[in-house]
Protein backbone atom coordinates (compact mmCIF):
# COMPACT_ATOMS: atom_id res chain seq x y z
CA UNK A 1 0.00 0.00 0.00
CA UNK A 2 1.53 3.20 -0.91
CA UNK A 3 2.19 5.49 1.91
CA UNK A 4 -0.16 8.81 2.66
CA UNK A 5 2.03 12.24 2.47
CA UNK A 6 0.51 12.39 6.15
CA UNK A 7 2.95 9.73 6.98
CA UNK A 8 6.22 11.92 6.36
CA UNK A 9 8.25 14.08 8.41
CA UNK A 10 6.76 17.85 8.67
CA UNK A 11 9.79 18.78 6.07
CA UNK A 12 8.50 16.56 3.46
CA UNK A 13 4.95 17.30 3.87
CA UNK A 14 6.22 20.90 3.01
CA UNK A 15 8.43 19.95 0.25
CA UNK A 16 5.49 18.23 -1.59
CA UNK A 17 3.50 21.32 -1.10
CA UNK A 18 5.85 23.91 -2.30
CA UNK A 19 6.26 21.34 -5.25
CA UNK A 20 2.81 21.33 -6.24
CA UNK A 21 2.19 24.80 -6.59
CA UNK A 22 5.25 24.90 -8.86
CA UNK A 23 4.24 24.56 -12.41
CA UNK A 24 5.32 21.53 -14.29
CA UNK A 25 7.98 22.15 -17.68
CA UNK A 26 6.64 20.06 -20.84
CA UNK A 27 8.14 19.57 -23.82
CA UNK A 28 5.94 20.83 -26.64
CA UNK A 29 6.87 18.73 -29.56
CA UNK A 30 7.00 15.30 -28.18
CA UNK A 31 4.54 15.84 -24.60
CA UNK A 32 8.03 14.36 -22.17
CA UNK A 33 8.06 15.66 -19.12
CA UNK A 34 10.90 17.81 -18.43
CA UNK A 35 10.39 18.38 -14.35
CA UNK A 36 9.44 21.50 -12.29
CA UNK A 37 10.33 25.16 -13.05
CA UNK A 38 12.46 26.27 -10.49
CA UNK A 39 12.68 29.60 -10.93
CA UNK A 40 8.95 29.89 -8.32
CA UNK A 41 10.03 27.87 -5.91
CA UNK A 42 12.36 30.82 -4.38
CA UNK A 43 8.71 32.94 -4.53
CA UNK A 44 6.89 30.37 -2.84
CA UNK A 45 9.92 29.84 0.21
CA UNK A 46 9.36 33.92 0.65
CA UNK A 47 5.70 33.74 0.33
CA UNK A 48 5.13 31.05 2.74
CA UNK A 49 7.93 32.13 4.80
CA UNK A 50 9.96 28.34 4.96
CA UNK A 51 12.78 28.76 7.33
CA UNK A 52 14.78 25.85 5.92
CA UNK A 53 14.58 26.46 2.17
CA UNK A 54 17.66 24.20 1.37
CA UNK A 55 15.94 21.62 3.21
CA UNK A 56 12.81 21.35 1.76
CA UNK A 57 14.72 21.97 -1.64
CA UNK A 58 16.52 18.55 -1.30
CA UNK A 59 13.26 17.23 -0.99
CA UNK A 60 11.12 18.80 -3.68
CA UNK A 61 14.14 18.13 -5.93
CA UNK A 62 14.77 13.68 -4.93
CA UNK A 63 10.57 14.00 -5.54
CA UNK A 64 10.98 15.61 -8.93
CA UNK A 65 13.46 13.28 -9.91
CA UNK A 66 11.45 10.25 -8.88
CA UNK A 67 8.42 11.78 -10.86
CA UNK A 68 10.61 12.27 -13.71
CA UNK A 69 11.65 8.56 -14.08
CA UNK A 70 7.80 7.37 -13.23
CA UNK A 71 6.75 9.59 -16.11
CA UNK A 72 9.63 8.48 -18.49
CA UNK A 73 8.97 5.11 -17.49
CA UNK A 74 5.44 5.32 -18.00
CA UNK A 75 5.86 6.72 -21.83
CA UNK A 76 8.10 4.20 -22.39
CA UNK A 77 5.77 1.23 -21.53
CA UNK A 78 2.73 3.11 -23.24
CA UNK A 79 5.37 3.49 -26.94
CA UNK A 80 6.32 -0.20 -25.83
CA UNK A 81 2.68 -1.14 -26.31
CA UNK A 82 1.98 0.68 -29.19
CA UNK A 83 4.70 -0.79 -30.97
CA UNK A 84 4.18 -4.31 -30.31
CA UNK A 85 0.23 -3.81 -31.37
CA UNK A 86 1.45 -1.98 -34.18
CA UNK A 87 3.86 -5.18 -35.29
CA UNK A 88 1.74 -7.69 -33.75
CA UNK A 89 -0.38 -9.71 -36.21
CA UNK A 90 -2.06 -8.12 -39.14
CA UNK A 91 -1.08 -7.84 -43.26
CA UNK A 92 0.97 -5.71 -44.32
CA UNK A 93 -0.43 -4.24 -47.88
CA UNK A 94 2.01 -2.97 -50.14
CA UNK A 95 0.52 -1.23 -53.48
CA UNK A 96 1.81 -0.59 -56.74
CA UNK A 97 1.15 2.07 -58.40
CA UNK A 98 2.04 2.63 -61.94
CA UNK A 99 1.65 6.23 -63.10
Amino acid sequence: MPLDRSEFPEEVQVAFFISDQISDNWDGMSGSYLGKNWLQAGQLFKLYDIPNPKEILYFMQLYDAYLMKKRFEDAERKREAREKKHSAGGKTYTHNVKG
